[in-house]
């Protein structure tokens, strides 16, 4: 699993060291054995995971901008746990609404020693923000009209939306309620991985 990972890191240009490297292995061999019991993904062999999981959310990491991030609708921890091995100085608040997701988060945490993430079993509107978090994420949560509705009370006035999409989401984008701007749509290149995969970044106006 490490000699894959290794060749996928290569290829997408990703440099990590080697904690990083058996820890994001550690977190695909968990999520393989929680999934028997927990079905949190469908995704069901650890090879595919450390492209359709591992790869497709670190390719993120070199466009967030800030410290303070939130993961809406995290499920299993996607894209916040890989974003939080690979961003050590960050913070990483996993928030969603199924207990067993949660629990799940808490046995990652505590498996990996991972002190820069927060498991947190709440709806998203009802969650507050205090202080204020430089970037919302999520991944196949909503559209972004639902997202930016649902989250707007989440990042600083400075912060951003992250929206991680496959195909350029132009409907979508075209929707945006007032009072949100299109920052910038970037392509991601995930290695082994067939179709599109965009992130949409929004700010507010």
């Amino acid at each position: 699993m490490i000699t894959k990972l290794t060749s996928l890191l290569k290829a997408a240009g990703i440099s990590l060291s080697d904690q990083q490297k058996e820890q994001l292995v550690a977190y695909v061999g968990l999520l393989d054995k929680w999934n028997k019991a927990y079905n949190l993904t469908s995704v069901r062999d650890p090879q595919q995971m450390l492209v359709r999981h591992i790869l497709d959310s670190i390719v993120v990491a070199p466009h967030l901008q800030g410290e303070r991030f939130i993961d809406v609708g995290t499920g299993p921890g996607l894209p916040g746990i890989p974003l939080a091995i690979v961003l050590p100085q960050a913070h990483f608040t996993l928030l969603d609404s199924l207990g067993k997701r949660v629990r799940f988060l808490r046995q990652v945490q505590h498996e990996l020693g991972l002190t820069n993430i927060t498991p947190v079993q709440s709806r998203v509107e009802e969650f507050p923000s205090e202080p204020p978090f430089d970037g919302v994420i999520s991944r196949a949560f909503a559209s972004l009209q639902d997202m930016v509705n649902w989250c707007h009370h989440l990042p600083s006035a400075q912060g951003h939306f992250y929206a991680l999409k496959g195909v350029r989401p132009d409907e979508e984008i075209a929707s945006l309620p007032a009072g949100f701007r299109l920052v910038s749509v970037e392509a991601l290149k995930v290695p082994e991985l067939d179709g599109e995969r965009h992130l949409v970044v929004i700010a507010r106006e």
